[in-house]
């Protein structure tokens, strides 16, 4: 049971992790086109970002593992 609970956790945090990133690169690369000037910025922004949203999957794979160890 705790091999299930633990493949649906990664599940979840992987698709949530693949959809904030589409998001976040999504919506810098509409800001680069509006104002190129801020490319830079934008770009670094992103990259916190992305670091921010993967860090999600991150801890899931760790809470995954704790649950399949119990």
């Amino acid at each position: 049971m705790g091999a299930i609970a633990a493949g649906i956790a990664m599940a979840g945090a992987a698709i949530g992790g693949g959809v904030g990133d589409g998001i976040v690169i999504s919506k810098m690369l509409e800001g680069m086109s509006r104002q190129p000037e801020l490319s830079g910025q934008l770009r670094t922004n992103m990259f916190i970002g992305v670091g921010l949203v993967e860090a999600m999957p991150i801890i899931a794979f760790v809470v995954a593992l704790l649950v399949m160890n119990k």
